[in-house]
């Protein structure tokens, strides 16, 4: 009896410590859950570096973020020069600056591939940086309190006795110079004597061109009486030169001046006003963006990439195919220019014989590549149709006819027995399979056709006309058959013939329209293949590779989806982009690709970010020289949109929706005057003649 007693207790004591183990994994486990949440809220929180301001800036508040240890990157041009900035903010607050300078037209010596990349370039780091001293001890101006991007880039640092150093960063516009701006603010009672060191660098290297000179220096006054509650302005110049140019002797000001009156341009014409501040304050950035990197060269003035990389060039995608059809909404007569100067270049280079276009015009236009089928004349014809309705001049697009003439007929003989259009690659250039005929290059190609009937008829070839109107039709049909396929169980298409992954230009059909397998491919794009940066280029469950993006497919994905009345479900996923794009980790401009290139801000890009705006939200289409179309489409989440100064040739229309109950007021003005006043219907077509 007494031996079964202690047995008893002695189970009842283990099952005490049992139960006392169990509450304590529990609280451990709890607390762990706890850190997990409060981590994963910290993180979330700090997914958004930046702030908006009403400045038409966005502010990375170093101060009160607790946003800290960060680095980015932002690329500036003008057209005799281009800078990425990389900016590093350690876990002290510190600022360390490294600023890549790119001479785009002071070609250097190279051989092999790399005579392609053969650009002028300098890195500078704190070595060029002048020295401010008081008393004879140097002031050291590290710790930054917030930075400022609005077209140029501004660093706030700490005060350091009492004196605020501001830092103001851009590229000039006409000129081969960039400025870095230091501006002293006094912020005391007393006036303080300052000595600034010089800053003096010389290098010479022989180019291709001649002899290049590059020379840092600053403009300051050995030493300055910063009296109380003032400031005082020098500036740090970046210039290069070929032979006898000038090194020295530029002007602040004009160079300020001119920055000034580009950035004022591009904010007062196709003016985004939404109810999501994200998004209209992204589309004013990337206009800036798309604008700005247009350089000179022999060509004339050409839109180029940017990226470190690529600059006075064209390629038949970016700049034919991307920004060419943009520059007309934009009203803007450089960037119309420079679509022109594309355009002119591939038409003279039409080849003879029945090879492939060269698919790009490197370095002045001297360094063609050819050889390569990327779909390249497809993607001619549907930018160049494009970009000829909307610029609404006649006379030059019967002057370019010629080249959207071969590029569609150039397609249209080189189709399989199931009438599909055979390309080597697509504009990915061989970085993913492709198959012998890919779904990019059929649906740029309908799109050209459909485009080109449009165009052919007013031009008054009315035979044209029909023959590409049917051939569209007959291409929607191939496109059906060959392509429509079932993908992880959606009713999507293949990406070519063997295919059995999503890819993220299935929304092509969606872009030109074709919307049998809409839904499905919305589904495949904004859910299966939708990352946090948006549209994966492929969705392999079986890689071992990291995720691979490339912007450009998901400006096109959103574009399409928007276009196929998926508002919804777009929007969000819009939201979620812009967001990360505007004010998270790498701002403040859409970019190319990841892990590829790093995600520079390729500028192309950017002119595709309003394109979906303009072409995917409203649905903007042109089927003449004066008419359009557009098919409103709201919701409770972008209940207003406003898009004024948007051209047509040289009419200029603005555009006001609003939501009222389930109903969306339309309200449309050509130059001022009041053409359209009415209620319609989410998804309901309106046309305009001008």
């Amino acid at each position: 009896m007494l031996s079964c007693t202690k047995l008893f207790y002695k189970r009842i004591i283990s099952e005490s410590k049992i139960i006392k183990m169990i509450k304590k994994q529990i609280s451990l486990l709890l607390v762990l859950l706890l850190n997990f949440f409060l981590l994963k809220s910290h993180a979330q929180e700090k997914d958004n570096y930046w702030n908006i301001s009403p400045s038409k800036s966005i502010v990375w508040n170093v101060n009160t973020t607790d946003s800290y240890p960060h680095a980015d990157n932002i690329e500036m041009s003008g057209k005799k020069i281009s800078a990425i900035i990389y900016y590093d903010v350690n876990k002290d607050k510190e600022l360390s600056l490294k600023r890549e300078i790119i001479y785009p037209q002071l070609r250097t010596i190279e051989e092999d591939w790399r005579k392609y990349r053969a650009y002028y370039k300098k890195v500078y780091a704190d070595e060029i940086e002048p020295t401010i001293s008081k008393g004879g001890s140097n002031l050291v101006f590290k710790k930054v309190d917030s930075v400022k991007i609005n077209g140029k880039i501004t660093f706030y640092h700490t005060p350091v006795q009492e004196i605020i150093l501001k830092r103001t960063l851009f590229s000039s516009m006409n000129q081969r110079v960039f400025v870095e701006n230091w501006e002293l603010i006094n912020t005391s009672d007393k006036i303080k004597e300052l000595q600034i060191g010089k800053t003096d660098t010389l290098d010479q290297l022989r180019g291709y061109k001649g002899k290049y000179t590059s020379h840092v220096y600053n403009d300051a006054d050995s030493t300055i009486n910063l009296l109380p509650h003032s400031s005082y302005n020098f500036t740090l110049y970046f210039s290069a030169a070929i032979d006898q140019e000038p090194i020295k002797g530029f002007k602040y000001e004009e160079i300020e001046k001119e920055r000034n009156q580009f950035l004022q341009k591009i904010e007062e014409n196709l003016v985004l006003e939404t109810s999501n501040p994200v998004i209209d304050q992204l589309f004013y950035f990337s206009k800036i963006r798309a604008s700005e990197s247009i350089f000179e060269s022999k060509m004339g003035l050409v839109h180029s990439p940017g990226g470190g990389n690529y600059y006075i060039g064209i390629w038949a995608n970016d700049q034919a195919e991307y920004s060419g059809p943009f520059f007309p909404f934009l009203g803007y007569k450089t960037g119309i220019e420079a679509a022109k100067n594309a355009y002119l270049m591939f038409l003279k280079n039409i080849p003879e014989d029945s090879s492939p276009i060269c698919y790009s015009f490197e370095i002045d236009g001297e360094l063609p590549s050819c050889g390569k089928d990327r779909g390249d004349a497809a993607m001619i014809a549907y930018g160049a149709s494009q970009f000829l309705l909307r610029n609404a001049d006649e006379k030059f697009a019967k002057k370019i006819w010629p080249l959207i003439e071969w590029s569609l007929n150039y397609c249209q003989n080189n189709r399989n027995k199931e009438g599909i259009v055979l390309s080597e690659t697509d504009e990915m250039e061989g970085r993913i399979s492709t198959g012998e005929a890919n779904l990019s290059t059929n649906s740029l190609y309908y799109g050209g056709l459909l485009n080109a009937s449009y165009l052919a008829k007013e031009l008054g070839f009315h035979k044209l006309s029909s023959q590409y109107l049917k051939r569209s039709v007959e291409m929607a049909n191939a496109i059906e058959e060959y392509f429509g396929d079932n993908i992880e169980g959606l009713n999507t298409y293949r990406y070519f013939k063997g295919n059995t992954h999503l890819r993220h230009w299935i929304c092509l059909p969606l872009v030109m329209g074709i919307e049998k397998r809409a839904e499905a491919t919305a589904n495949a794009l904004l859910e299966k293949l939708w990352t946090a940066n948006g549209v994966l280029v492929e969705l392999n469950p079986g890689s071992t590779e990291p995720d691979v993006f490339w912007d450009r497919g998901t400006l096109y994905a959103l574009r399409g989806t928007f276009k196929a009345g998926l508002f919804d479900q777009s929007l969000k996923k819009l939201v979620d982009y812009s967001n990360k794009r505007l004010l998270g980790d790498h701002v403040p401009y859409p970019i190319e690709a990841f892990p590829e290139n790093n995600m520079k801000h390729l500028s192309a890009e950017s002119a595709l970010y309003c394109r979906l705006i303009i072409e995917g939200i409203l649905s903007f289409e042109q089927t003449e020289f004066n008419s359009f179309s557009i098919t409103p489409q709201l919701n409770e989440d972008l209940s207003n949109l406003s898009l004024k100064n948007l051209y047509i040739g040289k009419n200029a229309i603005s555009i006001n929706l609003e939501l009222i109950q389930d109903k969306i007021d339309t309200k449309i003005y050509i130059n001022g005057v009041e053409l359209i006043n009415k209620m319609v219907k989410a998804g309901e077509k309106v046309t305009i003649k001008i």
